[in-house]
């Protein structure tokens, strides 16, 4: 069966021999899904009102484990972000009640970005929504080609790190 892909492949086919066509169809297709996945990121974001920069600083914080705390210079850091813009993106956080921002006990000058149970909540929501929808995608292929694909991306990816 042909996709959208193989026509448009067709046609270059033609109009650029040297093309090959199964790199091509490789990139256009990652592409797609790429696309797909995004949108249903976006989608599923849009349904709990979170934006995606709020669901990224969540998910920082759940991924260090407990006690899901950082310094703002670690988050900032980690998220490719200023001090100065963080903190204006915690602050509507911590009105939120998703975070906390303390100070250490031990050195004053330190504070700390927890994440709180509504934060914790709402991010186990919003990952099992995206679970869902990733899922749904993957249903077209078995648990082994699943398992193949898995390992042939990795090492896609592995090759891309290495240049």
């Amino acid at each position: 069966m042909d996709d959208d892909v193989d026509r448009q492949i067709g046609i270059w086919e033609r109009e650029l021999p040297w093309l090959d066509p199964v790199k091509e169809a490789i990139f256009m297709r990652l592409a797609i899904l790429a696309r797909h996945t995004q949108q249903l990121r976006r989608d599923s974001l849009a349904a709990d009102g979170l934006p995606h920069w709020q669901y990224k600083i969540l998910m920082m914080l759940r991924r260090l484990g407990p006690p899901y705390a950082a310094s703002p210079s670690q988050l900032a850091d980690t998220l490719g972000l200023t001090r100065g813009a963080l903190s204006a993106r915690l602050a509507p956080m911590e009105e939120a009640g998703l975070i906390s921002r303390a100070g250490d006990d031990t050195d004053r000058r330190r504070v700390h970005v927890r994440l709180t149970e509504a934060g914790s909540a709402t991010f186990e929501q919003q990952a099992g929504r995206e679970d869902h929808g990733e899922a749904a995608l993957l249903e077209a292929l078995t648990a082994d080609e699943r398992r193949v694909l898995a390992d042939l991306l990795r090492r896609l990816v592995l090759a891309a790190e290495q240049r």
